[in-house]
């Protein structure tokens, strides 16, 4: 006889990591916030100059 598989919903597994206080750091640092805005940009916009030439 084939035994049934019970399956939680509720389990660890389904819950989604919580960050550490450095994570949590990093992604409210507004110094650190700003230089990533750049370098974002800075990318976009070499790819856009690229583009058109």
């Amino acid at each position: 006889m084939a035994e049934k598989k019970i399956s939680k919903a509720y389990r660890d597994e389904f819950y989604p990591p919580i960050p550490t206080k450095m994570t949590k750091y990093w992604r409210t640092n507004l110094i650190y916030q700003f230089f990533k805005f750049v370098k974002l940009n800075f990318k976009i916009m070499r790819m856009v100059v690229k583009g058109h030439s």
